[in-house]
């Protein structure tokens, strides 16, 4: 069963998998958003915090160093799973591995729900969830671009993205129903419900396709090709002869032909030759710039700043720029499918920094405790950062990830850009408490100037890569008169530019006659042919 987008058929297995796999998303924003709240509820202080006086939760608070650790322990386990992520998913499959690593989830998990009155186990408990976590966020934005139809890529792997923000609002909204309660429920209760999101993903992502570039790895082309036919609604036996699946399949196999003759170990992309190294560096810069944009400054410790802002309900305003961020994630998946992913990116770089300037300087100036405009002032420049980040940046890095790589290589370097990512991740978490207790809201010009470095690296060193297949984009990356500035223009060869490989794909998908005098035989052929020198 099928939809037709820009003239080509879409199976509705291809949103299927898109939203199934990025529950793994919704269970990473669910355990990033959780935290925020959870320390501030008044049992969990009056377990795992020093009490001055033992039963008064007006007496208890956490030292900079226990809640750094409670906070950041998540993102030193997602950082080993990350790096773990690509062997699993190699060895395993994208799907397999997929379910294994929920597994992992839930006994971490399990191990937070049973702490009583040691705060360690709670945090070895977010160490453990972090591994599946990381591995997650390795393999999902991999699977989803492997599996997804190039013409829709963008809009299925920033779903991954959109359910990081839904998990970050389900956590907000689930942890204000609770906080009232007066026993361990108030807490339990936010961190229990994670097993069912893994759960969900576990056993659901089993009933979907596997990647096609996975099993035609394994010298599995026949299930290659009916991956791709059931992406793009098309039965079995029309797959065979069916001018998409045809093509897609072809190109596929001689990449893979290609890069089993020079298969790539961990070394490899750390190799000059194809531009590795380059996009090696470029995803692992990336993915820390998203981190430096300063989002997660709000998402881990956002209520405990608008407490310190004067806010009487600062569970309110986490939800608030949580419903931000979620619903301006749909905005995004339109604005990286429509404007590609270089404009969204150098524009929001610069929107994100320009209102963390003025956050920053409205905190500096004066103080927020005893100006309430100014309070307000920061909340909105907060939303209207959000606002910039959830429609550019955060989905934007994702959809890179998953795009940028070859083959031979996409998982091991889709891991090392992950990590780097939880690198700056466990950074950010476990010195901010010292960050700002040191210089407050000045933090904010640090991740101003950030994202400012951000929209710089983007226009400089990042290919434009939106409608073009995986192969494609391998093939851009490693032509000598292609430079990030002008490869908006670029195409294969074969095509006079960009929107004549579209044109020419819906054209041949409609059985019209195509719009060039070049036969069609040369169209289709053409492109496979560097493919499989170039990959």
């Amino acid at each position: 069963m099928a939809f037709y987008f820009h003239g080509l058929p879409i199976g509705w297995v291809a949103i299927m998998l898109a939203l199934l796999a990025s529950m793994g998303g919704f269970i990473f924003g669910y355990d990033t958003g959780q935290i925020s709240d959870i320390l501030l509820m008044d049992d969990f202080l009056l377990r795992f915090a020093t009490c001055s006086t033992p039963g008064d939760v007006s007496t208890c608070s956490f030292s900079t160093v226990r809640e750094g650790l409670i906070v950041s322990l998540l993102s030193i386990g997602t950082l080993v799973g990350a790096l773990l992520g690509a062997p699993i998913a190699d060895f395993l499959g994208r799907r397999y591995a997929m379910s294994v690593e929920c597994v992992v989830f839930t006994i971490g998990v399990i191990i937070q729900i049973t702490s009583n009155y040691v705060w360690q186990q709670f945090a070895v408990g977010r160490l453990v969830s972090g591994l599946g976590v990381g591995a997650l966020s390795a393999a999902v934005p991999m699977y989803q671009a492997e599996t997804a139809p190039s013409q829709i890529r963008g809009t299925l792997t920033a779903t991954y993205q959109l359910f990081i923000t839904f998990g970050i609002l389900v956590a907000y909204c689930i942890s204000i129903g609770t906080r009232d309660m007066s026993n361990s429920a108030s807490w339990r209760i936010v961190v229990g419900i994670g097993i069912l999101w893994a759960l969900i993903l576990g056993i659901g992502i089993l009933f979907m396709p596997e990647s096609p570039r996975w099993l035609a790895a394994h010298d599995r082309m026949e299930d290659a090709q009916f991956s791709l036919a059931r992406s793009r609604g098309i039965s079995k036996e029309e797959a065979k002869s069916h001018y998409i699946i045809t093509r897609e399949v072809e190109e596929i196999k001689s990449s893979v032909e290609y890069e089993k003759q020079i298969r790539g170990g961990w070394i490899d992309c750390f190799r000059p030759q194809n531009k590795t190294l380059y996009r090696t560096l470029l995803g692992m810069s990336l993915q820390s710039l998203q981190q430096l944009t300063g989002a997660n400054y709000f998402f881990y410790y956002g209520a405990t700043v608008f407490k310190a802002v004067g806010l009487s309900d600062s569970f309110v305003t986490q939800i608030i720029l949580g419903t931000v961020n979620f619903v301006c994630t749909f905005g995004g998946m339109y604005v990286l499918e429509r404007f590609g992913r270089r404009r969204p990116l150098i524009i929001g770089g610069i929107w994100q920094s320009a209102w963390l300037f003025v956050f920053a300087a409205a905190g500096t100036a004066v103080d927020p405790t005893t100006h309430p405009g100014v309070g307000k002032l920061m909340i909105v420049s907060a939303c209207m950062f959000i606002w910039g980040y959830a429609m550019t940046w955060a989905p934007g890095v994702w959809i890179l990830i998953g795009e940028t790589f070859p083959t031979r290589t996409r998982a091991k370097q889709g891991s090392l850009s992950t990590a780097a990512n939880w690198i700056w991740n466990f950074l950010l978490a476990f010195f901010t408490p010292f960050i700002s207790s040191a210089i407050s809201y000045r933090y904010g010009f640090v991740f101003a100037a950030c994202n400012l470095t951000g929209a710089v690296v983007v226009y400089f060193f990042l290919y434009e890569s939106s409608n073009l297949s995986l192969e494609n984009v391998n093939m851009m990356y490693t032509d000598p008169n292609c430079k990030p500035w002008t490869s908006r223009e670029w195409a294969p060869p074969g095509y006079s530019s960009r929107q004549d490989l579209i044109d020419q794909t819906r054209a041949a998908e409609a059985h019209k006659p195509l719009a060039s005098s070049t036969l069609e035989e040369g169209k289709i052929e053409e492109p496979s042919e560097p493919s499989a020198n170039g990959s």
